[in-house]
């Protein structure tokens, strides 16, 4: 029979098992509707689940803070994309499918970190072309997230946003006639309205070309770092 001293022992293990698994749950659906969000352009919404110093990193840039954030989401995608309109927007779609994700949460419970694919579906139908020209009329976009994350009061935020373009592909073409159209970093605010707070060295590759994303775990079986993780 288990003495006192194991049954504390067993119990406390297993309530830190049960939190550490809801956690996960939590990330996950966090990260999950931060997809659903970014779907219909809800860029408050998506703001919202940012930590007051959160970042999001995009284009070699990094936005941090909701100020900083409302600049990435509002004015330079929220106008890239719809003009501003929050959706559903009629012939608009930005389908964002996320996948594949590993949660790590920390021994202490308060931070955690995130790998997850991601497939999205981009595009305009015919009838409102002349709302977005600058936008493929089908495209498809790959990549991968390596995020941070932060519980504050009991509830879990977005502490870094990291998303490593992979490739794009034209719907008409298919990845095998198409090559990442990657546009260059945008300078800093305040040379730049949509500009990030600072930029990044970031030698990343795309499209024909792959580089590897960084690893924030371990492997799985032998424990031993992946090629390529980070400290």
């Amino acid at each position: 029979m288990n003495d006192s001293g194991t049954l504390a022992r067993q119990l406390a293990e297993l309530a830190n098992r049960v939190s550490r698994l809801e956690a996960e749950a939590a990330i996950r659906r966090l990260h999950h509707a931060y997809g659903y969000f970014m779907d219909y352009c809800w860029y408050d919404e998506v703001i919202a689940l940012f930590a007051a110093d959160g970042e999001a990193v995009f284009l070699s840039g990094v936005y941090r803070g909701h100020e900083s954030l409302a600049r990435l989401y509002k004015t330079f995608l929220g106008q890239a994309y719809t003009r501003g309109e929050t959706g559903p927007v009629y012939g608009f779609v930005a389908d964002h499918f996320l996948l594949q994700d590993v949660i790590k949460v920390a021994a202490d419970g308060l931070s955690a970190r995130m790998r997850g694919r991601a497939l999205l579906v981009l595009g305009s139908h015919e009838s409102r072309k002349d709302r977005h020209p600058q936008l493929p009329d089908q495209v498809y976009e790959a990549g991968l997230y390596e995020n941070q994350y932060v519980c504050e009061g009991g509830i879990w935020k977005i502490q870094r946003l990291e998303y490593a373009l992979q490739w794009q592909a034209l719907y008409e073409k298919g990845w095998t006639h198409t090559k990442t159209d990657l546009p260059p970093a945008v300078p800093p605010y305040p040379e730049s309205p949509i500009g990030p707070d600072y930029l990044i060295d970031n030698t990343r590759k795309v499209w024909p070309e792959r580089s590897a994303v960084e690893f924030h775990y371990r492997h799985p079986v032998t424990g031993e770092r992946i090629a390529g993780a980070s400290a």
